[in-house]
Order: structure tokens, then C-alpha cells, then sequence
């Protein structure tokens, strides 16, 4: 009972800090505590109501003994509905808000002149620094003053004493040999960190408010104040990280330091790490309980014919080593309070209650950080958990034909993923379809490689040679993993996209799985359960699709990229670089549950030889693939895709599948009911007739409209897509409805001459993602998502 009471009011707590994102917060607990305990009441008054005797006989219980005596008192749940209501109130307390001096309230909002302003920030380097996707150096910087660069020598002296956390990245040769602890000067832009301008897109400003940062800087330059670097635990990883990797080499090295130090305590390499995440093997480059587990399971075999204090003390010393180490993760510091209750249970010689033990340690660290209950590390490390805690002994039980040690090999990834599941499937809109039989098959490598990566971290610490000989005996398992995680994720299939899954849909499925665990009606229905949740998942998003008519014209930079949803039909145009297909146009067919493009149509309409869809089609198949860049630098790309389409063809035995041509001059593409028609394939001018609306999509004419005009007629259309440097001319030419482009860097006098014309003008770089329905007209995604969460 005690155990139970206990539950109950750590949940109270902790679903009083998710309230916060509900109206009306913390109240909802409150009365939710309330009906619980009148419920709870009246359970008790209706079970002492038939243990009374009738006629001599005992009356028919409606409820099981066993239930109610696990029930908690009435006045617990009371209880557990004030603690989620005061929580819903101290996490907003404690949620990170810039100060009066921070760094972000100088960020100039977006301006008119084409000059950028620059700013030279002072302050202290608090993380090593780390490549990103585009070959720069990232590491958060402590400001505490802050320079504007002078324009000119008439402008006074604007140096100001600042405080904040700033996202910082500079040129990859300027943050070489930077270290935690230095003083810095850092000459760039600062920019105010944006919300996500596409639906599925990263919310930049999201993230870095969970770090407390509210500021970006874009450095160029990067001057010592401090050169000593200062001794520090980075000294440590920075040691055992060079002692693995040389000899194992890359990427088997820093995939090893990953899985004993972090994988944000190494820089590994970005195409490595998307093949983990895609096949969801993405936990095993993240130190987790799965690694305090080994360290404290050897610290404690090692000691075990010593006395039971020693015993606790080295698995103390251990425990407290790995969680500085690794930099106190969140998932890192819950594994490691979960192994102090171990020890702690061993010197008092009682045996852990690992749910209560779970539950303890996750008010602690909400206690100490409420904001980590948004973490999505936090977040998956506890259900999995949990999941374990829960599900597995009885998944494993259901699966008695087996040897026991196969059973539990199997169950430990089925129980963390169903408990997971949902939650990743609300973040990230996809299922990695091969992920349990994969992770079965990965253990026994990522046990080896893990105990060994931390025996040699070990040695390291000691002799750099010596760790780097025990690393070296790591090669073949973590060369074979790499191996595993390639051959899943070129399988057919491996991600499936099911789209965006609804709070209320996760919820839902949520629901469904905690009654299969606490209900034995539910548990002999499993089947009905999971019929259910599958039902939850793919239904709703197939009959949107089914149904819907819908047109985006995607926030891609200076390329046009767009997505028409014709009722299951896809086409794409796009013209942007690879990262335009990575980070635009992927995810988005990711949160709309797309996985085939029936018509794809490349485009270059920068004249660059750019091409974003390499990476497209190596993901996705295609249907009919239309190329309409005509130009000889672009030829390599054109070949490479022709090729990926072929590999894909053969692979999936569809010959239909992937059909190339290249389109000329005057060519036209039906895709659905659009007619897609090239004018000009020099600018290019491509126009799209849909839905009875002339769409125009134009290139950058370079002031040549007059000419343009004369050679290709360009037709009035109902709605234009054009670069902002084209914009004045063909708004006052051919006087459109609607005029899309990229951004509002435009000098007012423009601006207002287009504002007393009738064209309605959307700025991508502004309004984000625009999106056309038939019924709604056009919407830009950022005002729809600030609407919304208005309502919230």
C-alpha cells in the first residue's frame, strides 16, 4: 500500500509538470485528485458493503480484494492532485527567462538594409567545440559583454556588460583547439533563434530555450583572451576519446567513445549516427542505465569477496566517475541515483523496489531541474525504463517455449519500445520497422563493445597506450555493428513514415497500454489492445490523406520547393542543395506520413547546378522522375540519380518504379491534375495550372523582364513564385493575386510601392511554409502555429 501511495503521488508530480502544457494547467490535477478520490471513496464504502452477510451467505464481491487493498487511501490521491497542481506552478517558476541584460534583448529585429550588423561578444568557451552538418565549429559560449562594431569613427564607444547563454558557431579552422574555461572574443551576428518554418522543420528557438540560451551568433572571427587551458573533466573524455580512436580508427573509435562517454561528449561522425537513428539503434551511442548497469554489475563482482562497505564505496567512486564523465546527462544522472538505490539496498540487505525506486529518482532530478521533464532524452530514458521495470518479466513469461536467456533477449527490446513507441512516433513521425529483431541481434555486440570501451576508458585514465591496446581488441564487434545497422538500413522499408501523431493520439495509445498493465480483462485481450493502437496510429493520418487536396510551398531558402497532396497523389518540385532535401523537404513528407513520390520535377532555378534531390531519392522511392535543369554542370548529378533510381528499381523488383526523363524546352508533365509546363529553361520559368489557378514559378531574371516578356510571353498568372530581388518588377508587370517569395529584406520605398498594389505578398524567410487548400485559401504555417498554440 505504502509502495502504491508513493506511485501515485510521484506521478501526481510529474503529470503536474506535463499540465503546464494544457489550459488551465495544474487545475485539471486538482480536479482530477478530486474525482479520484471520490471514486476511490466509494470503491471502499461498495467492497465493506458486500463482505457483509445475507441470509447467512457472503454477498458476491464486485471487486476484487486484492484491488482494493492495493488502492491507496482517498486522501492520497487528494494529496497527488495539490502536488501536480503546485508543480504545474514551480515548473513555470523555474522555466529559464532572458534578463533584464541578456545578450538576446540585443538582437536587432529583422531590418530592411542588406548590411548586416556585427557584434563583438566577450565571454567564457563552456563546451568543447563540435563540427556541424556544415563544416562549422559549434560550442556554447557564458557572455558577459558585448561591443557593437563601429561603422565609422564618429560612433561612441557601445561596449555593455551582458549575461546569457549563447548557441555560437564560427568558421571550423577558428574554433581549433578551443577548450571549456577560456575567455574569448567572437566578431558575428547575432540572431534571434527561429521556430520552425516548415511543418515537420526543427524548432531552433525551442531547443535553445530548454538550454537557457535565447541567442544565436554567427561568428567569423574568434580571438584568445585566455590562452591557458585550464584543467578540466574534458581533459579526461578528450584523453580517452584520442586513446580509443587510435587505434581503432574511425568510425569504430569514436562509435565506442560514444557508447562509454556520450555521444555529445564525442564528435561523431553525422552519416555514422544517421544510420543508428534510422534503424533505432540510436540508445547505444548514448551513455544510459544499460552502461551504469555494467559498471556497477563488474565494480561489484571484482569486490565481491570484500566487505559489504567496500563493496559500496568502489560502486559509489564508480558510479560518480561515469556520471562526470559523461557530462551529467539526464539520462546518465537517473541511471546513476538508480544505482546509488541498489548500493543503498545492498548495505541495508533489503531488496529494491525498482518501481518505487524509479519513481524517487525521477522527482529528485524534477526537482532539481524541472525543464528536464521537456528533455526528450529525460523523457525516452524513463519510459524505457519503466518499461522494463513492468513489461518485461511478463513478455518474458509469455514466451516460455523459449530458453529463458532468448526470451529475455527478446523482451527487453519489445517492453522498451512499447512504452517508447508512442512517444517517438509523436516527435519523429516514423517507425524503424526492423528495429526489435535488430536490437535483438546488436546486444550481444553492444554488450561487448560497451564493457570493453569502459575497461579501456580505465586503462586510459592510466596509460593512454595501455587503453588504446584494450581498444584495439574492440574493432571486430564494433566494425561488425556498423555492419548490422548498414544492412538494416538498406533493407526496403527500414523507416516507415506514418505522419504527425496528435498529442491526443499518443495520449490515447498511452491509455490503451496502461490498461493492458493494470488489468487482467486487457491483458487476456492483448490482441485487441495492439489492433487498437494500430488503428490509432495509421487511421486518422489515412483518411486525411485520403481526403485531402493541398498545396506547400516550403520556407527552402532561395529554391522553390513544393508539395502537392492530391488525395494520395504526390508531386514535388524542387530546386534546392542537398540541404534543402535533407533538412526541408524530408521531414516534411515525414510529418505528413509520405513515403513515395509519385511525380518528382528537378529544377535549378539559381543556375548554380544545385540539385537537393540525391538525397531524396536515396530514401524515398519515386514514381516518374521529370529533370528539367538544363544545365552541363549539373550532369554528375543528374547521372548519380539516374543511378540511385535504377538501384532502387532493381532492388524492390518494380520495374515501373523510377522512371527517369529529361525534359526540354516547351516539354510538359502531367503529375495528377497539375500541368506543369517549362516557358524558359534558362531562367527557368516553369508554369503549373491546378484547381483552375496559373501558378508562375520564375527564376531570377536579372532585370531583363522587358526581354524575357518579348522572347517567352509570360501569361498572367493567379499566383507567383519568384526570388525577392525580382519581386517589384513581376508584381508590377503581371500583377498577380498572390506573390510568394523568399524573404523581407527589402528597402522600404519597395515595400511600399507593393503595398498600394492589389497582390497579396507572403515572404517565406518570414511567414514560413505557405500552404493552398482549395477551401482555405492560402495560410503561412508560422502565423497558423502561433494561432494555435494561442489557444493553448
Amino acid at each position: 500500500m505504502m509502495q502504491n501511495s508513493g506511485v501515485v503521488i510521484a506521478l501526481g508530480y510529474i503529470f503536474g509538470l506535463l499540465a503546464i502544457a494544457l489550459p488551465g494547467g495544474g487545475f485539471w490535477l486538482l480536479l482530477v485528485g478530486l474525482v479520484s478520490a471520490i471514486i476511490v471513496r466509494r470503491i471502499y464504502v461498495l467492497a465493506r458493503q458486500s463482505r457483509r452477510t445475507r441470509n447467512g451467505q457472503l454477498a458476491k464481491s464486485q471487486f476484487s480484494p486484492l484491488l482494493v487493498s492495493k488502492l491507496p487511501h482517498p486522501r492520497i490521491w487528494l494529496i497527488a492532485g495539490l502536488v501536480g497542481f503546485l508543480a504545474s506552478f514551480y515548473l513555470q517558476w523555474r522555466t529559464p527567462q532572458p534578463s533584464a541584460n541578456d545578450i538576446s534583448n540585443f538582437v536587432q529585429s529583422g531590418n530592411s538594409s542588406n548590411q548586416e550588423q556585427l557584434f563583438t561578444v566577450r565571454g567564457r568557451v563552456l563546451s568543447v567545440p563540435r563540427m556541424t552538418r556544415s563544416q562549422r565549429g559549434q560550442f556554447w559560449l557564458e557572455a558577459n559583454q558585448i561591443d557593437q562594431v563601429k561603422q565609422d569613427q564618429n560612433q561612441g564607444d557601445a561596449s555593455k556588460v551582458v549575461t546569457g547563454k549563447v548557441y555560437t558557431t564560427v568558421p571550423l579552422l577558428q574554433s581549433t583547439g578551443l577548450v571549456p574555461g577560456q575567455e574569448v572574443r567572437v566578431t558575428g551576428v547575432l540572431y534571434q533563434p527561429k521556430a520552425a518554418a516548415n511543418p515537420g522543420g526543427f524548432d531552433l528557438q525551442k531547443f535553445l530555450a530548454q538550454e537557457g540560451a535565447f541567442a544565436g551568433l554567427s561568428g567569423r572571427q574568434v580571438n584568445l583572451i585566455d590562452k591557458e587551458r585550464k584543467w578540466g573533466w574534458w581533459r579526461v573524455r578528450e584523453q580517452i576519446a584520442r586513446s580509443q580512436v587510435r587505434w581503432l580508427g574511425v568510425p569504430e573509435g569514436p562509435i565506442v567513445s560514444a557508447m562509454v562517454l556520450g555521444s555529445r561528449a564525442v564528435d561523431l561522425p553525422h552519416d555514422v549516427r544517421d544510420v543508428f537513428v534510422e534503424v533505432g539503434l540510436a540508445h547505444t551511442l548514448a551513455a544510459s542505465g544499460f552502461h551504469t548497469s555494467l559498471i556497477l554489475g563488474v565494480v561489484l563482482g571484482l569486490t565481491k569477496r570484500s566487505r559489504r562497505g567496500v563493496q559500496i564505496f568502489c560502486g559509489s567512486v564508480a558510479l560518480l566517475l561515469f556520471a562526470v564523465l559523461t557530462g551529467f546527462q539526464p539520462s546518465v544522472l537517473r541511471a546513476t541515483l538508480m544505482g546509488f538505490a541498489a548500493l543503498l539496498a545492498l548495505g541495508l540487505g533489503r531488496k529494491v523496489k525498482r518501481l518505487s525506486g524509479l519513481m524517487v529518482v525521477a522527482v529528485i532530478l524534477l526537482l532539481v531541474n524541472p525543464v528536464w521533464i521537456w528533455n526528450l532524452g529525460f523523457q525516452l530514458s524513463f519510459l524505457a525504463t519503466f518499461g522494463l521495470i513492468v513489461t518485461a518479466s511478463a513478455i518474458s513469461r509469455r514466451m516460455g517455449w523459449l530458453p529463458e536467456a532468448i526470451a529475455s533477449l527478446i523482451s527487453v527490446p519489445v517492453a522498451a519500445t512499447i512504452w517508447t513507441l508512442p512517444l517517438l512516433l509523436h516527435v519523429f513521425h516514423t517507425i524503424a520497422v526492423y528495429s526489435i529483431p535488430l536490437n535483438v541481434l546488436a546486444t550481444p555486440l553492444v554488450s561487448i563493445t560497451s564493457l570493453g570501451g569502459i575497461v579501456s576508458a580505465i586503462a586510459s585514465m592510466i596509460l593512454p597506450d595501455l587503453g588504446a591496446a584494450v581498444a584495439s581488441f574492440l574493432y571486430y564487434p564494433t566494425h561488425w555493428l556498423i555492419g548490422l545497422a548498414e544492412f538494416f538500413a538498406a533493407l526496403p522499408g527500414n523507416n516507415w513514415a506514418v505522419g504527425s501523431i496528435s498529442t491526443l493520439q499518443m495520449v490515447a495509445i498511452y491509455i490503451l497500454i496502461i490498461l493492458t498493465w493494470l488489468f487482467r480483462w486487457w491483458q487476456r485481450r492483448w490482441l485487441l489492445t495492439g489492433f487498437l493502437v494500430v488503428a490509432l496510429i495509421f487511421v486518422p493520418g489515412w483518411q486525411t490523406a485520403s481526403n485531402l487536396f493541398r498545396v506547400t510551398v516550403l520556407a527552402a531558402g532561395g529554391e522553390p520547393a513544393i508539395v502537392i497532396q492530391e488525395k494520395g497523389w504526390i508531386t514535388a518540385i524542387n530546386g534546392g542543395d542537398e540541404g534543402t532535401g535533407r533538412f526541408t523537404l524530408l521531414p516534411f513528407l515525414r510529418h505528413q506520413g509520405i513515403n513515395r513520390i509519385n511525380t518528382a520535377v528537378a529544377v535549378d532555378f539559381l543556375g548554380d547546378g544545385s540539385n537537393g534531390w540525391l538525397e531524396v531519392v536515396s530514401r524515398l522511392p519515386v514514381g516518374v522522375f521529370y529533370d528539367f535543369v538544363n544545365n552541363p554542370e549539373n550532369a554528375l548529378n543528374s547521372a548519380a540519380i539516374q543511378q540511385e533510381l535504377r538501384s532502387r528499381s532493381d532492388s524492390q523488383q518494380r520495374p515501373n518504379q523510377g522512371a527517369y526523363q529529361q525534359v526540354s524546352m516547351g516539354g510538359q508533365v502531367q503529375a495528377g491534375s497539375a500541368t506543369i509546363r517549362i516557358l524558359n529553361d534558362q531562367l527557368p520559368i516553369l508554369q503549373m495550372q491546378l484547381q483552375g489557378k496559373n501558378w508562375l514559378l520564375v527564376g531570377n531574371t536579372n532585370n531583363e523582364l522587358e526581354q524575357i516578356q518579348k522572347t517567352t510571353n509570360l501569361p498572367r498568372p493567379q499566383v507567383l513564385w519568384c526570388p525577392n530581388t525580382a519581386l517589384k518588377e513581376l508584381v508590377l508587370a503581371l500583377q498577380p493575386e498572390v506573390a510568394i517569395t523568399t524573404n523581407a529584406d527589402i528597402d522600404p520605398k519597395t515595400l511600399s510601392e507593393l503595398s498600394q498594389t492589389q497582390t497579396k505578398i507572403f515572404f517565406t524567410g518570414r511567414d514560413g511554409a505557405i500552404q493552398w487548400t482549395p477551401t482555405e485559401s492560402f495560410q503561412p504555417f508560422i502565423q497558423t502555429t502561433e494561432n494555435r498554440n494561442s489557444l493553448l
